[in-house]
């Protein structure tokens, strides 16, 4: 028993021992551990990369989704009725404007122009035979063998034969205007599309159309602005249109045109305004219906500010960028974005030239003391680029939608 109970004891002193040695181990690692930022308030560098305040152009750009509409696209149809003797087009043909597109049947015109071209032939006989007996009458008149008043009947019928004349021309023209509609020309330069009759069809003005000619180039690009961009627009058009892009889904192909027309009424339903930019389009990549990217650059930001947007922190007070000053510490500067460009923007608050923080803003205090390290791979800084991305007003990007809503962004320019 006693042996027992000694060693119970020796058991139990050696755990106390043991918990008392751990607890202490664990204080001392408590008491040695730091973090960045009791780092950073203790007065130890802290580790950052920084990248230069850039000064430059920067072009403010309204971003929004547009879709491909043709200047010009008429539905042909024929202007009397009759049958097709033959399609003079392929589908998908590029014509010109008085290219032959179909040809109807054309003799019962033909008739009528030879029926009012042998009346002419016959009034101008009739009138020919009153000139003649005018001419005589005078001679007779002259000699006293006829009165005034016979001289004067003549007359009257040399006027009634020319006035008939007059008419058989007329009518002769009447009858060329019918035969004319039975060659269907083509009234625009453009492509045709799918084409609805063949040889033998009978066509009325009221039936459907024979084909559709769409003109290809120039094209235009319809889109929508909101209301609030409406003056951008509008003194963008009174200075000539400026510069619009437009950029394809599929490719990223780029075309520039200008800015034609801006509508004269706001819809009250969506709050914006229908705008339309033409554009060159010899290599037909823009095609009626299609849905491509439309960028208008509306104003210029002369020497803006431009970092990254990741050096921006936001803070309880506002946004603000870490400046790192000569003396090697981190001075917080208030700044107000202006506008955005991916990742980039211009803002207000700092200095060009000045270095900002980039990497490890997020363990920086006021006047910590920074030490500088070369870059990551692939860390985000100012480039000169065109395009863009981004937002009107202090500095959040809206997406584009085909509702109409835009997203304003600044490019560099």
């Amino acid at each position: 028993m006693k042996k027992h109970l000694v060693a119970g004891v020796v058991v139990a002193a050696a755990v106390v021992v043991g918990g008392a040695w751990l607890l202490a181990r664990a204080r001392t690692d408590t008491a040695g551990a730091t973090t960045p930022a009791t780092t950073a308030a203790a007065g130890a560098p802290v580790s950052v990369t920084t990248v230069r305040v850039q000064q430059r152009d920067v072009d403010v750009v309204l971003e929004a989704t547009g879709t491909v509409q043709s200047i010009n696209s008429v539905d042909v149809r024929p202007q009397i009725s009759s049958v097709i003797t033959k399609v003079q087009i392929k589908e998908g043909q590029f014509v010109r404007a008085g290219d032959l597109l179909f040809t109807l049947d054309a003799r019962n015109d033909e008739v009528n122009v030879a029926k009012a071209q042998a009346q002419l032939a016959k009034d101008q006989a009739a009138l020919a035979d009153a000139e003649r007996q005018l001419a005589r009458s005078q001679d007779l008149f002259k000699q006293n063998f006829v009165s005034q008043g016979a001289i004067d009947t003549n007359q009257t019928l040399v006027d009634s034969s020319r006035a008939v004349v007059a008419a058989d021309r007329a009518a002769i023209a009447a009858a060329q205007v019918g035969l004319s509609y039975t060659r269907i020309v083509a009234p625009t330069t453009g492509r045709a599309g799918a084409i609805n009759v063949y040889p033998g069809s009978l066509v009325q003005p009221t039936g459907n159309a024979l084909v559709t000619i769409t003109q290809l180039d120039p094209i235009a690009v319809g889109f929508s602005l909101p209301q609030r961009n409406l003056n951008d627009a509008l003194a963008t058009l009174r200075g000539g249109g400026g510069v619009v892009t437009a950029v394809l889904p599929d490719s990223g192909t780029k075309r520039e045109g200008k800015l034609q027309f801006v509508d004269n009424v706001v819809d009250q339903a969506s709050g914006t305004v229908r705008v339309k930019a033409e554009f060159a389009n010899k290599d037909e990549r823009l095609w009626p219906g299609a849905f491509v990217t439309i960028r208008l650059a509306v104003q210029t930001l002369r020497g803006a500010s431009v970092l990254p947007l990741a050096a921006i922190i936001q803070s309880p007070r506002g946004k603000i960028v870490y400046a790192v000053d000569a003396a090697g510490k981190a001075i917080p500067r208030p700044v107000e974005v202006v506008y955005a460009s991916g990742e980039d923007a211009a803002v207000t608050g700092v200095a060009p030239g000045e270095r900002i923080v980039l990497e490890g803003r997020q363990n920086l205090r006021p006047g910590s003391l920074v030490v500088e390290r070369p870059p990551a791979e692939g860390a985000a800084a100012p480039r000169g680029r065109h395009g863009g991305a981004a937002a009107s007003g202090p500095a959040s990007a809206m997406p584009a939608s085909a509702s109409g809503a835009i997203a304003v962004r600044a490019s560099a320019a």
